[in-house]
């Protein structure tokens, strides 16, 4: 007997075969039909002129904080996403001793730009210390997506070695230990160990992943080896040969234990022309010699917005800015921008900077995204076109309409990365790359990281057309499942998992930036809402559907542990 059938839809199965007009037919959290279910009392979904897919995998998220408080990871799922990798970048709330949350909290607030307050609010750490006990804890309050989560390899280090694991390398003994905390969260429902070799805290120095030697990643490696499961790395996204030297070490790796790696994020960026083909045929001659390594491409560029209220990553190659947003609070941040001297500064470290890589230099022509408290007539212009009509630099002209408005105001958007259509194309239909590296739920104050599947259908499949929806399907679908092994999902075929997304071809794609108030602390997030998803089935139960929200389903796993 069914308990729901999606019906006369244009069936794409993940597969990456021809879709095919049919039903879905669902019963006890798995898919029993596909094809002509016929008649039925059953629940029905009517997805006639609409696509059936399987649901979305989204494999690079730090959504660790927000299930906290938000089982849903929003707006993930209302975007078709069914499940979700956290604790990617060395970053997981689990394994971590007690003394060391608000260690740990300064660290994800300076890489992840998740406000401090919303941990204090939402995040009670009633698991205690272990990754076992993290995942359970998840489970018993009620998941509404699945999660597939990452060890961070900075936790682990932190849990084993202290205050030292900033200092220096570990002894054989501390890896010893590492090697166990490791196997004991990768039984507890960890896909898998997250390192990074590029983020710093907030006092700028490395996150403790960077200070392990090559012999401790290995160490941690074979552990991954007997559990058959992957290793994912930040690497050094900025500089072409770094990047290179990184895929033949995560070649090695995989050749050695015989692991499935992956590195994020790779970027077409026209200050390196030439590192995306250079990066992916490095890739190819290391999967030639047997070796699986993914990089994973996002499908939009990396659009920011901030104040000068808040910390933002963005400042990292201004010291006087960044300096100005570590301060106490928001008083002491406008006096600072009051002080003639420090203003000069500022205004000084705003011009383009030859020791600055070309892709991170400020020129200031941000778009006035927000006033709050006075006159609104330059939102939607450009900070050129007012400095302009001030006769002013455009730095002088930011500093004077934030103090305005108690620093309040929101300029956006720096495009990072991705301009070039047809080449971004290219690459995301390459083989040997996996769509992933969106960030979802990180810099929540900063800009919105949603909404990649949704410029994939339009921008990549209906506007390019550089994939067939058939090929965008199987991108999100089954290979992550493949790649990250997450068991029977990711395909519409009887036995597997009736997590499913209907959602129409023609209009799916994401929508404006938005500033919602829905933190813990009652703070703001920029978020963008999905466009033409119509319908979103996890477990079997309807979670959310574009005419009434989110339903109360919670029939999220922890997909790596089940």
């Amino acid at each position: 007997m069914l308990d729901l059938v999606i019906k006369n839809g244009l069936v794409v199965d993940g597969s990456g075969m021809p879709g095919f007009r049919g039903d879905v037919g669902i019963a006890n959290g798995k898919i029993v039909a596909v094809g002509n279910v016929g008649a039925t009392n059953a629940r029905a979904i009517d997805a006639r002129g609409r696509v059936v897919a399987p649901g979305f995998i989204d494999p690079h998220t730090h959504f660790d904080a927000q299930l906290c408080w938000d089982p849903f990871a929003q707006p993930s799922v209302e975007h078709g996403v069914t499940a979700i990798v956290p604790g990617n970048c060395s970053l997981s709330l689990a394994p971590l001793r007690a003394g060391q949350r608000d260690a740990f909290i300064k660290m994800f607030r300076q890489i992840e730009e998740m406000p401090a307050e919303d941990f204090g609010v939402g995040v009670d750490w009633a698991w205690g210390e272990s990754f076992p006990s993290w995942t359970e804890y998840l489970t018993k309050k009620g998941l509404g997506i699945h999660v597939a989560p990452l060890a961070g390899h900075s936790v682990i280090r932190m849990f084993v070695m202290g205050d030292a694991a900033q200092s220096r390398v570990a002894t054989a003994d501390e890896i010893a230990a590492m090697c166990r905390v490791l196997d004991e969260s990768l039984v507890g429902g960890a896909v898998g160990l997250s390192t990074s070799f590029v983020d710093i805290d907030e006092s700028l120095k490395p996150v403790p992943s960077r200070w392990g030697h090559a012999s401790e990643l290995d160490a941690l490696c074979k552990v991954l080896a007997r559990h058959n499961k992957i290793l994912q790395i930040v690497h050094e996204f900025y500089d072409t040969e770094l990047t290179i030297a990184r895929v033949d070490q995560l070649a090695e790796l995989s050749l050695k234990h015989g692991i499935t790696t992956t590195l994020s994020p790779l970027f077409h960026n026209e200050a390196f022309p030439d590192m995306v083909p250079r990066v992916l045929g490095r890739v190819e001659e290391q999967w030639a010699r047997g070796a699986r390594v993914w990089p994973q491409v996002q499908t939009r560029p990396i659009d920011i917005s901030f104040t000068l209220g808040t910390r933002s990553l963005i400042y990292l190659a201004m010291p006087t800015w960044y300096q100005i947003s570590l301060l106490p609070d928001r008083a002491a941040k406008i006096a600072a921008f009051k002080d003639p001297a420090t203003r000069a500064k500022a205004v000084a470290e705003a011009s383009p900077n030859p020791n600055v890589p070309a892709a991170f230099r400020r020129d200031f022509g941000y778009t006035i995204v927000r006033q709050s408290n006075h006159a609104k007539q330059y939102e939607g212009r450009t900070l050129g076109e007012v400095a302009a009509e001030r006769g002013t630099g455009t730095a002088e002209a930011m500093i004077d309409l934030a103090l305005a408005d108690d620093l309040h105001t929101w300029f956006g958007r720096i495009h990072v990365g991705h301009r070039n259509v047809k080449e971004v194309g290219e690459m995301l239909a390459h083989p040997l790359v996996q769509i992933g590296a969106g960030d979802g739920g990180a810099h929540i104050g900063a800009f919105a990281t949603y909404g990649d599947t949704g410029y994939l259908f339009s921008k990549f499949v209906r506007e390019a057309k550089a994939l067939r929806l058939e090929d965008a399907v199987k991108k999100i679908t089954s290979d992550p499942v493949a790649i990250w092994g997450l068991g029977q999902r990711g395909l519409l075929r009887p036995g597997y998992a009736a997590d499913v997304v209907v959602f129409d071809q023609d209009t799916i794609d994401r929508g404006p930036e938005v500033a919602v108030h829905d933190l813990p602390s009652g703070g703001m997030r920029w978020t963008r809402p999905a466009v033409g998803i119509d319908s979103v089935v996890i477990g079997g139960a309807l979670a959310y559907t574009e005419k009434d929200g989110y339903t109360d389903a919670r029939r999220g796993e922890i997909v790596s542990k089940s």
